[in-house]
């Protein structure tokens, strides 16, 4: 037979099994003062796609790098715009780097804006995406000066949504595939 059910207690918080009511007096809690608001840093990256058709199939270069808690994760490559480049010309740039492929650009992908927080700052980042056509190269992760980017590989453009570790960056690569399929 089981045993009666222990009346309310006031507040209507009942005890946990076996244990007792937790008692918090307000009147003996002190109140923390709130955490001073971090400073805000305004971000600007470029990127994207850089497609090379190959026995009659699209294929992109993409990256494998660490995230912040270490797993190694494929994504697109991407960086930070320098000095008074435009995103297309960073795009163009930062593509070479990251993964040795020369690109042209073809057309904006989109834009994708999303914020993060570090020790000492939260970040609002900004990445202009474009499609680019590949017009030379080798595929390497060597000419990378952060050495961020730890594998590159060419992938199809079909199966990127089954790569890319980010929802954004793989509806960034469905509507590349679109423009690929209208154009083809």
């Amino acid at each position: 037979m089981s045993s009666p059910a222990r009346p309310p207690f006031p507040g209507g918080v009942p005890a946990p099994p076996g244990g007792h009511a937790l008692r918090i007096d307000p009147h003996l809690t002190q109140a923390r003062p709130a955490p001073a608001p971090l400073p805000v840093v305004d971000e600007t990256s470029a990127g994207g796609i850089v497609v090379s058709r190959r026995d009659g199939v699209d294929h992109a270069a993409v990256i494998a790098r660490r995230n912040r808690a270490g797993r190694l994760e494929w994504c697109l490559p991407k960086g930070h715009l320098e000095g008074d480049e435009t995103p297309e010309e960073a795009a163009v740039r930062e593509i070479a780097e990251e993964t040795g492929i020369q690109g042209t650009v073809l057309r904006q992908l989109g834009v994708i804006d999303y914020w993060f927080s570090g020790d000492d700052r939260r970040v609002h980042k900004v990445v202009h995406h474009f499609l680019l056509g590949a017009v030379g190269g080798d595929l390497s992760v060597e000419g990378d000066p952060d050495s961020e980017a730890e594998e590159a590989a060419w992938v199809p453009v079909a199966q990127l949504h089954d790569v890319l570790a980010y929802p954004n960056e793989r509806r960034l690569a469905e509507a590349a595939l679109l423009v690929l399929v209208d154009e083809a």
